[in-house]
């Protein structure tokens, strides 16, 4: 899907699919990647954190009612605001859900140093989740346990799109994110690092009643797969309780859970 934007500034490339909306500009003959994102709650997170900078919002007119709480935040630099209808909104996100407002920032700063033990003592690593939605969801309940840090896997899972990020209610904006080619290599630098992992699968010891220990890592697998079959020896099972056998928490559902449990047990909550 191409789309052409109409700014005040040269285009130099853009390029949009279903992973996302991915634009290079030139600006004064310097290259800067940007992307878009949408919905109110990300923009407003976007602004709070300060790791990366607007550049444009697309929104209609009149402006949706919540767009006030982005006025209230807006920074001190110029950000262009380009007044379209909702159904081009539509096209440039793919989706209907963005609340009438779109913003063209800077690309996600991701943490480009592995994680220091001791500073960060709890890490989650999301392994093979390939829902952006889903992706977001943990990404959400991380920020709210108070997780240091995030490892997202590239290999296999989905990577943080606008839509990961609209899940995430923006505040995966907050979170130090550690993009690893593979889970095998996560798990070489986790052991490194000197972090103990555990790992949510469906033959470990009581999650609620485990005894954590810090600094840790919780490893999330995929929606069908699970965790991949290469680090399953890498660290201490653990198992959500649940009613039957037969049945499943969601990927995000569990994450949060097993989150919660680990902040709790660290008296973070």
């Amino acid at each position: 899907m191409y789309i052409k934007l109409f700014i005040c500034i040269t285009i130099y490339v853009y390029y949009a699919n279903s992973r996302g909306f991915l634009i290079m500009i030139k600006k004064k003959d310097k290259e800067v990647k940007g992307e878009l994102i949408f919905g109110i709650n990300p923009i407003i997170e976007l602004l709070k954190a300060k790791k990366r900078k607007l550049i444009s919002i697309y929104t209609t007119k009149p402006t949706p009612q919540a767009f006030e709480e982005i006025q209230k935040l807006w920074p001190k630099y110029p950000v262009a605001i380009q007044y379209v209808a909702r159904e081009v909104l539509d096209r440039m996100v793919g989706t209907t859900d963005h609340q009438s407002v779109v913003a063209w920032t800077h690309a996600f700063v991701y943490r480009k140093q592995f994680f220091d033990a001791k500073k960060h003592k709890f890490l989650v690593m999301i392994d093979g989740v390939q829902d952006p939605r889903n992706l977001g969801a943990i990404l959400r309940s991380a920020h709210c346990t108070g997780v240091d840090g995030a490892i997202i896997i590239k290999r296999g899972g989905s990577p943080l799109t606008g839509v990961a990020i609209k899940s995430s209610a923006g505040l995966s904006e907050h979170l130090d994110i550690y993009v690893a080619q593979s889970a095998a290599a996560a798990i070489i630098d986790l052991k490194n690092a000197g972090y103990a992992v555990y790992l949510a699968t469906f033959d470990g010891e009581n999650a609620a009643s485990c005894n954590y220990t810090s600094p840790l890592c919780m490893v999330i697998g995929g929606e069908g797969s699970g965790i991949s079959k290469a680090i399953l020896s890498s660290g201490i099972h653990v198992t959500l309780p649940q009613k039957t056998k037969d049945i499943s928490y969601n990927a995000s559902v569990a994450a949060g859970i097993l989150l919660f449990l680990v902040s709790q047990h660290q008296g973070k909550l």
